[in-house]
């Protein structure tokens, strides 16, 4: 795969807003998601300071919930990275640092999800999602 390409619109479709995740490279040298986070984009914008342009994003970081997998389902979970305040923790960071984009599936346990929830509230909604390894071959080669 040579590119891949990662949205971040006000509104998609006319439906609303799509903000695409990826993975982002945090240790080379650990392997597949064990060096790996994974970023939900809000906002793609470059800046150019001495005559070099910086391309970057505005991301909400993910954070695993555990050290491994999910044993059931054998994928990582993550959740929502928040401050003490419960507002979410964004950085700006560099586009190089993304390796790809990643799937989120919302972990819903025992509650049923409700028939009304549109797919671009998905990831407001829930608390914890599926690092999807099953997406394409490229994740599951990739991240795990």
């Amino acid at each position: 795969m040579r590119r891949e390409r990662i949205r971040c619109v006000r509104q998609w479709r006319n439906e609303g807003p799509r903000r695409d995740c990826a993975f982002v490279v945090k240790d080379s040298s650990l392997p597949g998601f064990r060096g790996l986070d994974v970023v939900r984009v809000m906002l793609l914008f470059s800046f150019t300071y001495q005559e070099v342009e910086y391309p970057c994003a505005l991301v909400h970081w993910f954070v695993p919930a555990d050290d491994k997998p999910d044993e059931n389902t054998g994928m990582w979970v993550v959740e929502p990275d928040m401050d003490p305040r419960g507002k979410p923790v964004l950085q700006v960071i560099h586009l190089d640092t993304m390796l790809r984009a990643a799937h989120l599936v919302g972990a819903a346990g025992h509650d049923s999800i409700p028939r009304t929830l549109q797919h671009y509230r998905a990831l407001d909604m829930f608390r914890a999602f599926y690092v999807n390894k099953y997406a394409d071959h490229h994740a599951h080669t990739i991240a795990f």
